[in-house]
């Protein structure tokens, strides 16, 4: 018989449609790309297309896209509009969020009430905002692990230590003809690696897991971690490795001693893919023993993946379809009942989504960590964390949880994934592909930097310089009370503790104390504060800046309100001191005249004062009109040359001047100033 072009090619699609029904994604794909062009019905190809995105969703996103588009211009809306849902997945994916937003927006007028969507819309138009408010975490990748073109990821500590761990990666130790590709990802099959630390820290000698290819019977010297027809190993390319493989095994975890390992094994029996399941290894004389199965569900068929052990090992969480979730693959657990494992229960709605739900960890606190891309995230799978509410309660006795995005700089718009902590600290390990061209996963160290709060300045005198003889007191309400000595220059710097209100004094020999505040509340990053003392003298007048009058007036500005209120924290820092308060005046106009003037400003000063809560025999006023003149210090020379150091700014002096100059010095003679009288007010 004679096959016709069409029969062909509905014969090449029914292989490639069987191979895309058992997870072969990698392979479908490729047959659905030879036969497309074949295709001249409108809606078979719009619906190929389609398939053929399915599949490199799973494997490259990239790719995905460019199959989505060809199923949109072929109008396969029409037929299913979840074109539009993964179109906006593999968008925002990408890292092109107003595109993606579009398609979710598309597909939400046809699905109002889908998660999926609903979630990626949200996302998208929070984004923005989202990135402005990063963690403290300092991420970096380990290239420690890395290997050239392959995929590197879900390291877990083996047990409490922290020189030890094991990974999964699908880098090949064999000759390229003895290779062995995956269907799924057509790139080579996961296996786990082990690795230590030397003595400088740095990862060495990666080698393949001891005794597990051997035990496990794998003809290829690997056994497979691929879970429920969605391989539980993998993110490079989209979803590698996490969607069904083959003769692969990885995602592994340990008991607190380190001495028993739990992974995903899969291995395919007559060609066929029967899904994943967990088994178990012990450790004796530095090698694994044979794995034996984890039994948790009664029906064999289903796939179950991702093992995570709590602190205590009575408690395993994992990954699966099973029925009875709510879609995709979702986060489920099994408690310990003697040598056996307690029927598995979903974790609830509050942590599983539509989408899938994979890669739990549990920290030794309690809190469960994994990867979503159901829930609002960055794009591909995001890294959650989830803690128990205690505020809600049900009758049914259901536990509710808190789920949170781990926000930037864990999670970005590709694949992220596997966490693990380093024994309590805040550090430790995560896998993402971020920033890989090939979409290769890789393992990136992640550190929570302390958080350090300072206090630094400098203290001056009214001049600007520098005073060494001083010494600093910072109380603090957390019952801190110390001393310290600021540096020759005048410069100090006092780490702080977090959540604390400070009282800052300082005190030199020949000056009036000064007080400042410092606190460390409501902070969530480290912060330095700067705290500058400028400290007055006593035994000379102080001028004051930028205490100005109406024009020809004695009524205070607006603008004068600064100054003097820094002047009634001076006197409330000194109670023991009483002051004159004096103003002057220029040499123009008449001598009586300005001397009144002054009197009155001087006034308005105090009563300034006076208003604010100090007494008024601690203040004396004095105007001096033109009697006073200044005499200039070597800061005034600095700052207008033509004055000499010590010269005083007297009529003579003045008329000897250009115009310019002159009214500069009539402006530097108008001034308020204070000079301490008696430093035992109220001591006796």
């Amino acid at each position: 018989m004679v096959l016709t072009p069409s029969c062909s090619v509905q014969q090449q699609l029914k292989r490639a449609d069987k191979k895309y029904a058992i997870g072969e994604y990698y392979n479908a794909a490729e047959a659905y790309k030879r036969i497309l062009p074949r295709i001249k019905d409108k809606s078979l190809k719009g619906e190929t297309a389609f398939k053929q995105g399915e599949c490199y969703r799973h494997i490259n996103h990239q790719k995905a896209y460019s199959a989505y588009s060809t199923a949109l211009r072929q109008k396969y809306y029409l037929q299913d509009s979840i074109v539009y849902l993964r179109a906006g997945q593999v968008l925002q994916y990408q890292g092109k969020y107003t595109e993606a937003d579009k398609m979710y927006t598309a597909y939400i007028e046809a699905h109002p009430d889908n998660y999926e969507a609903q979630a990626g819309h949200y996302a998208c138009s929070n984004l923005n905002e989202w990135r402005k408010t990063p963690t403290r975490y300092k991420i970096t990748q380990v290239k420690d692990f890395s290997a050239r073109r392959a995929s590197t990821f879900s390291p877990a500590y083996i047990g409490e230590e922290t020189d030890a761990i094991m990974f999964t990666s699908n880098r090949t130790t064999r000759k390229k003809k003895d290779k062995k590709d995956s269907p799924v990802t057509g790139v080579p099959i996961n296996q786990l690696y082990t690795t230590r630390k030397d003595a400088q820290g740095k990862w060495v000698e990666i080698e393949l897991a001891e005794g597990l290819y051997e035990e496990t019977g794998n003809d290829s010297g690997s056994a497979s971690a691929s879970e429920s027809g969605e391989s539980a190993d993998g993110a490079d390319g989209g979803d590698q490795g996490k969607k069904a493989g083959t003769a692969e095994i990885g995602v592994c975890c340990f008991t607190a001693d380190g001495r028993t390992m739990y992974f995903t094994y899969s291995k395919p029996i007559n060609g066929q893919d029967v899904g994943a399941k967990i088994y178990t290894s012990t450790r004796a004389s530095g090698t694994w023993s044979e794995a034996q199965e984890v039994k948790l569900f009664k029906d064999s068929t289903i796939s179950v993946g991702h093992p995570a052990l709590n602190h205590a090992g009575d408690t395993l969480w994992f990954s699966s379809d099973a029925p009875g979730g709510f879609g995709g693959k979702d986060i489920w657990f099994a408690v310990q009942d003697g040598d056996h494992w307690s029927m598995p229960e979903n974790a609830g709605s509050d942590i599983n989504s539509t989408g899938d739900e994979l890669f739990p960890t549990i920290r030794q606190n309690g809190v469960l960590y994994f990867a979503s891309n159901g829930h609002p995230g960055y794009g591909g799978l995001d890294l959650f964390y989830a803690f128990v509410d205690t505020a809600q309660h049900d009758t049914t006795g259901v536990t509710h949880y808190t789920v949170m995005n781990m926000g930037m700089p864990f999670n970005s718009n590709g694949d992220d994934f596997g966490i693990t902590f380093e024994g309590k600290t805040d550090n430790g390990l995560f896998s993402s592909n971020r920033d890989d061209k090939r979409g290769n996963d890789q393992i990136y160290q992640f550190v929570l930097p302390e958080m350090i709060f300072l206090v630094e300045g400098i203290v001056t005198d009214n001049s600007g310089t520098p005073i060494s003889d001083v010494r600093l007191r910072l109380i603090g309400d957390d019952g801190t009370n110390t001393k310290l000595q600021v540096r020759r220059d005048g410069t100090y710097r006092i780490k702080l503790h977090k959540d604390v209100h400070y009282l800052m004094l300082a005190t030199a020999r020949g000056f009036l104390n000064q007080k400042e505040s410092v606190e460390t509340t409501n902070l969530n990053d480290s912060y330095t504060a700067t705290r500058n003392f400028t400290l007055s003298p006593i035994s000379k007048p102080v001028k004051m800046d930028n205490v100005f009058y109406e024009f020809g007036k004695w009524e205070l500005t607006e603008a004068s309100a600064t100054a003097l209120d820094g002047l009634v924290k001076l006197l409330q820092d000194n109670p023991n001191i009483t002051i004159e308060l004096s103003a002057h005046t220029d040499m123009v106009g008449n001598a009586e005249a300005n001397k009144t003037l002054s009197e009155k400003r001087a006034q308005s000063v105090v009563t300034y004062l006076i208003n604010k809560g100090i007494s008024a025999d601690r203040l004396t006023p004095v105007g001096y009109g033109k009697e006073k003149p200044v005499i200039a210090d070597k800061s005034l020379n600095k700052e207008y040359p033509f004055i000499p150091a010590e010269q005083v700014l007297d009529e003579d002096f003045i008329l000897s001047l250009s115009k310019d100059e002159q009214d500069i010095c009539n402006q530097i003679n108008r001034r308020t100033e204070f000079k301490v009288l008696k430093t035992t007010y109220g001591m006796y």
